[in-house]
C-alpha cells in the first residue's frame, strides 16, 4: 500500500493527514508530537508535504526567499498568508532580540522579524535538524503552502474568502476550502471530522490541502516555486510546492 502524507503545524505539535494512493483504504488523521515521530509513521509515505519552511539561506533579499516572492505574487488578497522566512542565523538564534539582530544583519534591506514568525522557529529548527540528519527521508519531504495548494485546486485563481477573520475561523472561507478538497476527491468524513485535541479545523483543512499536494507531487502534477539559490548550504531545497 502506497501512502502520501500532508502535515500542518498546530498547537499540540503536528496534524497529519494520510491518503492512500489507491482507493483501497480510508484516509486517516494523526496528531503527532514531534518531527522524530513524524518521520516514524508506520505507513512510510512516499511523499510528505509539510506546511513549514525548508531550506534556510544565509542571506535574504526583499520579501524573503525566492519561492515566497513568486508564490505571493500569485495569491492576490491571500498573499499575506506567505510570511518572509529570515536567514538561517536568525532562525537559529536564542531569543527574539537575538533573532531580530541576526535578521537585520543578514537581510537586504535590513529587516527585523515578526513575533508571529518567531513563534514558528522551534518547529522550523526541529524539521531542519531531522532533514539534515536523514538524507533518505529528506528526499521524500517537500515544503508546501496550503493557500498555494488551494489556488491550484481553484484553477490557478486565489481564493475569494480568507480562512480566518480577526484570528477567528471564517465559515465562508472554510466552506470554500472544503468544496475544493471535496472536488479533489477527499471524502466528507475526512473534511467534516472533528480535529484531535490540540489542533483546529483550519489546521485539519490545511493538512488536507498538503496531502492533496503530496499526491500531485507523486503524480508529477504539482506546481513548484523556486528562486536563487535553489538549495541552502546544507543541500536542503528552497522551493514551495502547490
Amino acid at each position: 500500500m502506497v501512502w502520501v502524507m500532508g502535515v500542518d503545524g498546530c498547537p499540540a505539535g503536528w496534524i497529519a493527514v494520510l491518503l492512500p494512493v489507491e482507493a483501497t483504504a480510508a484516509p486517516h488523521i494523526r496528531l503527532i508530537a514531534d518531527v522524530a515521530a513524524l518521520r516514524a509513521v508506520p505507513e512510510e509515505p512516499a511523499v510528505v508535504a509539510v506546511d513549514m519552511p525548508i531550506g534556510l539561506p544565509d542571506r535574504i533579499g526583499p520579501g524573503g526567499r525566492g519561492p515566497e516572492r513568486l508564490l505571493r505574487a500569485r495569491l492576490g488578497a491571500r498573499q499575506s498568508s506567505v510570511f518572509a522566512v529570515p536567514a538561517r542565523a536568525a532562525v537559529m538564534a536564542d531569543g527574539y532580540a537575538a533573532a531580530c539582530v541576526a535578521a537585520v544583519e543578514t537581510s537586504d534591506p535590513p529587516r527585523k522579524i515578526s513575533k508571529q514568525a518567531f513563534f514558528l522557529f522551534p518547529k522550523i529548527r526541529d524539521l531542519d535538524a531531522v532533514l539534515r540528519d536523514d538524507v533518505g527521508w529528506a528526499g521524500r519531504v517537500h515544503e508546501v503552502h496550503p493557500e498555494g495548494a488551494f489556488m491550484r485546486l481553484n484553477g490557478g485563481r486565489p481564493l475569494a474568502e480568507p480562512k480566518k477573520v480577526k484570528s477567528r475561523v471564517h465559515p465562508p472561507g472554510m466552506a470554500e476550502r472544503r468544496a475544493l478538497l471535496a472536488a479533489a476527491g477527499l471524502p466528507q468524513t475526512l473534511l467534516r471530522a472533528v480535529p484531535p485535541r490540540g489542533a483546529a479545523t483550519d489546521d485539519l483543512l490545511d493538512a488536507c490541502a498538503c496531502a492533496v499536494t503530496a499526491l500531485a507531487i507523486l503524480r508529477g502534477e504539482a506546481l513548484r516555486f523556486a528562486g536563487e539559490p535553489d538549495r541552502d548550504r546544507f543541500g536542503l531545497p528552497i522551493a514551495i510546492w502547490a
